[in-house]
């Protein structure tokens, strides 16, 4: 957790002329002051159990190791909301870590129709000219430049048998929230159906969330066979 620092008073002062066109302000000076102040300390265990949901021993446990705890006399809101936000980040991170799907009955995927949908043109949006390679038969909206080319490139490339971008309805069950994945495709004389993760430009940096989301991913498609699930941004990377 990042050091605590005390509260911050922030003053700025401003002239306001009344002009033809309305009121015109602008700003003569600012002002940072730290606040001393001997503040009064609510109930440590209680706030953070409210939002952790863990035992108030577990709580007491967390400050004392962490050395810290003396830095609640800072900034007793700033300290309490910074730890109930570091330990739900912990706690996330390790219920992802040790997470396992298990596949329920017969039916490894439910398999629905892939119902016609109303296309807003943009530059964005793919248009199928190869309709022998994938599901869809006109237009594929898509989000992003790398995904625009990712789909030029399934379609061009003779290793490439079929594809489909995921439809929204299609999502994988997480801690944190469903995680729909964006592409499906099968390269020829192979078995194996690749399960392309967040299609992101090489360099590009991805959200924690996304991390986690793509780590859950990895655990869901590692019970099935003859499945691949990748992170990748062209379809080369699948070689």
């Amino acid at each position: 957790m990042p050091a605590i620092k005390k509260a911050i008073i922030k003053t700025i002062k401003t002239a306001l002329e009344f002009a033809g066109t309305g009121i015109v302000s602008d700003i003569k000076a600012s002002y940072a002051t730290a606040l001393d102040a001997i503040f009064n300390i609510p109930d440590v265990l209680f706030y953070i159990q409210e939002r952790t949901e863990l035992t108030r021993s577990t709580i007491l446990e967390i400050l004392i190791k962490s050395g810290k705890i003396g830095e609640i006399l800072i900034n007793p809101q700033l300290f309490l909301d910074s730890a109930v936000m570091v330990i739900n980040d912990v706690m996330t991170d390790l219920m992802i870590d040790g997470i396992k799907y298990e596949k329920i009955g017969n039916k490894e995927y439910e398999m629905r129709l892939f119902e016609e949908y109303e296309v807003h043109l943009n530059e964005l949006t793919f248009r199928i000219s190869n309709k022998d390679k994938t599901i869809y038969s006109n237009l594929v909206p898509l989000d992003s430049s790398v995904e625009y080319n990712f789909a030029k490139e399934c379609e061009t490339r003779d290793d490439i048998e079929f594809y489909f971008k995921l439809p929204f309805w299609f999502k994988i069950q997480t801690p944190i929230g469903n995680y729909n994945p964006d592409w499906a495709l099968i390269k020829k004389n192979e078995k194996t159906i690749y399960f392309v993760a967040e299609t992101k430009s090489a360099g590009q940096e991805l959200k924690i969330s996304e991390k986690r989301k793509i780590k859950c991913g990895h655990a869901h498609f590692n019970e099935f066979e003859g499945v691949e699930y990748r992170q990748v941004s062209s379809v080369g990377e699948l070689d």
